[in-house]
């Protein structure tokens, strides 16, 4: 411990050792040493001379203190004095000391701090396993092991950043246990985390998706949101730097984050409020990239699905709403407004509802103004930032990119019949920056209009109607024909800025106008100045400024040979080529004309939509008339070359292509008759499928009913009941169908045969009782003369009398059986002549309107049993849906009550977070207070005044004592 002493700046009577010599004597102690108390002080003691001797350090001690992390993991102590050792090895944030004594090995030049750590960067990651170890140490939940680790890693990536990348890449969960880092209660580890995330995935596409689809959005956005937003700090930053890291030129993670609803979320990051005048450095410059986030998921040069996508959800959440709420908002700042404009113009670009809606955005102003109008305003004011100036133009070239309707409004402000003299417009901010004294007010306005005239021939015709008021007394002249008088004077007018940005804006603007218009350029070659101008600009030979100006001067005449139609004689195809021939020469034209794709500033201008310059002067050309040139160099150069007779075969291909597209429109004119045609026998057979599958299904329903009254039959002849009621149902269900059944008819054959049989008993019985009435009349008399004897004889023939009683009686009670046979005989009777009518309906098939009735009237009492049935379930659906309302808002209050214990839950829970940040946060000052006292120690102790340390005391109790005093540092 003596040694110790000496190294730590200990006093002692001797000569001073040498910092290689004390480096080399403690890597000596870290790989003897067999107690782990002794390896801890003699890593500590390397890490305090690891800045001072960094060289000594690193040359020596590195394999040792690898060894250590290997060895040692169980101690947590020793680990933390390693890795911090290691950090300050190769890291260049880390100020390095100066030796303080004057030996000549100290004032050898040593290689630089950069060098350096790149140096000891490679010695640690030529094994892999070493950067697994220490990805491993990230598990560690102790302070000081967990924060040099995380603090180590991010020196290695900034170091040698792919190397690394790909060794973590393929190491198990090592994304993973660096994610982990941001869910660290401790404020110190996540921040450091977000800037170990950063360098991690910089300029690695597979890192980068493999952070995202582990909830980094997610993460970073609530970060995000708990630290403020805006108004947070520096943390707030990170997350937006690691989630641009994420996002720029990274389609899936776009894809991803789109997916995720997370655009939405975006939204409150802008609800800046007007009275909030508290524009801060970082409350700025946190805005600032919060605007880029919303560039990179709208940009240009995305997928173009993306980017419509994007541009929808921006809509529909009111993300678009709220940046138009800052851009017309006061005392915002200028870089903010800047950026404001930037990105509203590229959330617009090429969606027309977004175009519509900025359309209609006003100033808050009196009276309210278009916010267009508001910025032209700002565009075309010299006195104005040149960047805000460009951003307005940029969204200004945005609202007009492939909106024809909006193309139509702003030319439509041009023409006579729409100004109005009381306000003012789009298009006379246009023309007054177009004939203003600010060259850049000139180009900046001639570019505007030309994108207001893209691909656009309507308007294109429509602007050759626009007549301006050039001095009083004098006649109104054209816009076409003012643009050409200004660009024939030249350098006559004296203008702020430069002569050629003047000129270049309006070639730009009349090639724009000119291409695909021929009248356009009907009403240029008019004119008996023009041609001759741009033949002598072209000629000339003058300076490499003045080139781009011939260049356009050439393509202007080319796009007048190119788009003629030959209606003037002085200026045809031909003659323009003669005029070429004869005053340029073909292969000087073609020559001047690739001035432009030549130029500097032509590769720049067509690398992205946005112009970005950062002087005025280099505004010289336009993206998208760039795609313009390169169209139509071709072209022109084709024109120019052709001969006469080429034109003719030209203009003969062109009538038979004509007459070829008249024959196409005539099939063409057949063939949609034919469709239509076609389309209507379609629907007739659609309609006669539907008639067919109809009838079918009649025919299927009178077969199960007729099936079923034969199954009624059988089941009524089974069952023996009468069959004149089954004859007349089974009759009415034949004649319905049109049916006459054969069984019915053996029927009737026998019932006529059973009839016959009745009426012959009939005949007996009649005979019968005919005799027996005569017996009784016979009886009646015997009787009567039998009563004039009875006085006589009434003692001489008594026994015979009352025999004679007895007969009678008999006689009686057979009469009066023999008439109840004759009744029931009678009822028979009747009922079998009723039954020869009935068959004979039967046989005949006329309809028995009785039985109809009977089944009609049976028919409707059973449909309203049916709709009694269904009146009480649907009572018996009202009670149950009763019942599931009550139970719903039973549901509904205890899904409240749910929430407000939620509630008070997560408030709890934020209380006992808060708790552990304030504990977080005191063991911090105490780490730090601890520093600072061994700081102080380290300078007593350099001073030469005596201390005693801590770590001497703790091993003076260990009595370990044993070592010999060595030389102070």
């Amino acid at each position: 411990m003596n040694f110790l002493r000496g190294v730590m700046g200990g006093q002692s009577a001797g000569p001073q050792r040498s910092g290689a010599e004390t480096v080399q004597k403690l890597c000596d102690r870290v790989a003897s040493a067999t107690l782990l108390e002794d390896r801890r002080d003699a890593v500590r003691a390397l890490k305090s001379l690891s800045k001072k001797y960094r060289l000594e350090v690193g040359s020596q001690a590195m394999e040792h203190l690898i060894n250590v992390l290997q060895m040692d993991r169980s101690d947590s102590e020793i680990i933390g004095y390693t890795l911090d050792t290691l950090y300050n090895l190769i890291s260049n944030d880390v100020e390095e000391e100066e030796p303080a004594d004057g030996s000549e090995e100290e004032h050898v030049q040593k290689p630089s701090s950069e060098d350096l750590a790149v140096q000891y960067t490679e010695i640690f990651i030529k094994q892999p396993d070493n950067l697994t170890l220490l990805l491993s140490l990230l598990e560690e939940f102790d302070f000081p092991v967990r924060w040099p680790a995380v603090k180590l890693l991010t020196a290695l990536l900034k170091n040698l950043g792919p190397q690394v990348q790909q060794i973590i890449l393929v190491s198990p969960m090592g994304v993973s246990r660096m994610m982990d880092l941001l869910a660290d209660s401790r404020e110190v580890i996540r921040n450091d985390g977000l800037l170990l995330l950063q360098q991690l995935t910089k300029g690695n596409a597979a890192i980068q998706k493999i952070v995202a689809f582990e909830s980094a959005f997610e993460r970073l956005l609530d970060i995000i949101t708990e630290e403020g937003m805006s108004d947070g700090g520096i943390v707030v930053e990170d997350c937006l730097l690691l989630l641009l890291n994420l996002m720029k030129n990274n389609s899936s993670n776009q894809n991803f984050f789109k997916e995720g609803s997370y655009i939405q979320r975006m939204k409150t990051w802008f609800e800046v409020a007007e009275e909030n005048l508290n524009w801060s450095a970082q409350k700025v410059t946190n805005l600032h990239l919060m605007l880029q986030l919303v560039r990179v998921l709208v940009s240009p040069v995305n997928p173009p699905g993306a980017t419509s996508t994007c541009q929808k959800s921006a809509f529909q959440c009111g993300l678009l709403q709220q940046l138009c709420t800052i851009l017309m908002a006061t005392g915002v700042p200028a870089d903010i407004l800047t950026e404001t404009i930037n990105t509203v113009s590229e959330v617009i670009r090429g969606s027309q509802v977004n175009q519509d809606y900025f359309a209609s955005v006003n100033a808050p102003s009196n009276p309210p103004r278009p916010a267009i109008v508001v910025l032209l305003m700002s565009m075309v004011n010299e006195r104005q930032p040149f960047v805000l100036r460009c951003a307005v133009l940029y969204c200004f070239q945005c609202f007009l990119y492939k909106n024809q309707r909006g193309q139509a409004e702003i030319v439509a402000t041009l023409l006579p019949t729409t100004i109005d003299a009381n306000s003012i417009s789009a298009g006379q901010l246009l023309c007054g920056g177009l004939f203003s004294a600010d060259s850049l007010s000139n180009w900046c306005a001639a570019v505007a209009l030309a994108h207001a005239l893209q691909d656009n021939s309507v308007q294109k015709e429509q602007l050759l109607r626009v007549q301006l008021a050039t001095s009083l007394g004098n006649p109104p002249v054209s816009l076409l024909q003012q643009c050409t008088n200004i660009l024939s004077q030249g350098d006559k007018i004296n203008r702020r800025g430069s002569n050629v940005q003047t000129r270049v804006g309006l070639l730009m603007l009349l090639s724009t106008w000119m291409t695909d218009c021929p009248i356009a350029v009907t009403h240029f070659l008019h004119n008996q100045t023009n041609v001759p101008f741009l033949t002598a600009q072209i000629s000339e030979n003058l300076g490499e400024e003045e080139q781009l100006v011939q260049g356009l001067c050439a393509l202007l005449l080319g796009i007048c040979i190119y788009d003629n139609e030959n209606t003037l004689e002085n200026y045809t195809k031909e003659k323009l080529k003669q005029l070429i021939e004869k005053r340029i020469g073909k292969e000087i034209f073609i020559e001047k004309l690739a001035y432009i794709s030549k130029h500097e500033m032509y590769s720049r201008a067509g690398q992205k939509p946005q112009p970005s310059y950062s002087i005025p002067e280099q505004m010289l050309l336009d993206h998208e008339f760039t795609k313009l040139v390169k169209e139509l160099e071709a072209l022109i150069i084709k024109a120019v070359q052709k001969s006469s007779e080429d034109d003719k075969k030209e203009e003969e291909v062109k009538k038979s292509l004509e007459q070829h597209d008249s024959i196409v429109s005539q099939y063409k004119e057949l063939i949609r008759e034919q469709d239509m045609q076609l389309n209507e026998l379609k629907k007739q057979v659609t309609a006669l499928t539907t008639q067919n599958e109809q009838s079918q299904t009649t025919i299927t329903q009178q077969a199960a009913q007729i099936q079923q009254l034969k199954d009624q039959y059988n089941l009524l002849k089974i069952q023996g009941k009468p069959v004149d009621s089954h004859h007349h149902m089974h009759n009415e269900a034949a004649q319905i169908n049109g049916i006459q059944p054969k069984a019915d008819m053996e029927e009737i054959g026998r019932l006529q045969e059973e009839l016959e049989q009745w009426k012959k008993q009939h005949g007996i019985l009649e005979g019968q009782l005919a005799e027996k009435d005569a017996i009784i009349d016979k009886m009646q008399t015997n009787q009567i003369s039998g009563n004039k004897d009875t006085d006589d004889c009434t003692d001489n023939s008594g026994e015979p009398t009352a025999a004679a009683h007895k007969e009678l009686e008999t006689l009686r009670t057979l009469v009066q059986t023999q008439a109840a046979e004759i009744s029931q005989l009678q009822a028979k009777k009747q009922e079998l002549e009723n039954q020869p009518a009935a068959i004979t309906g039967l046989g005949s098939g006329d309809v028995d309107s009785d039985s109809a009735l009977r089944r009609i009237t049976q028919l409707e009492s059973r449909v309203s049993a049916l709709d009694d049935e269904n009146l009480k379930l649907k009572g018996q659906v009202r009670v149950v849906t009763e019942e599931k309302e009550s139970l719903d808002q039973q549901l509904t209050r205890t899904n409240n009550t749910v929430v407000i214990l939620q509630t008070d839950k997560g408030k709890l829970q934020q209380e006992v977070m808060e708790s552990k940040k304030e504990q977080d946060d005191l063991l911090v000052l105490l780490a730090d207070q601890d520093q600072k006292i061994f700081s102080l120690k380290n300078k007593l102790k350099e001073l030469g005044e005596p201390i005693e340390d801590e770590d001497d005391m703790e091993s003076g109790d260990q009595d370990d004592d044993d070592y010999d005093d060595d030389e102070p540092n």
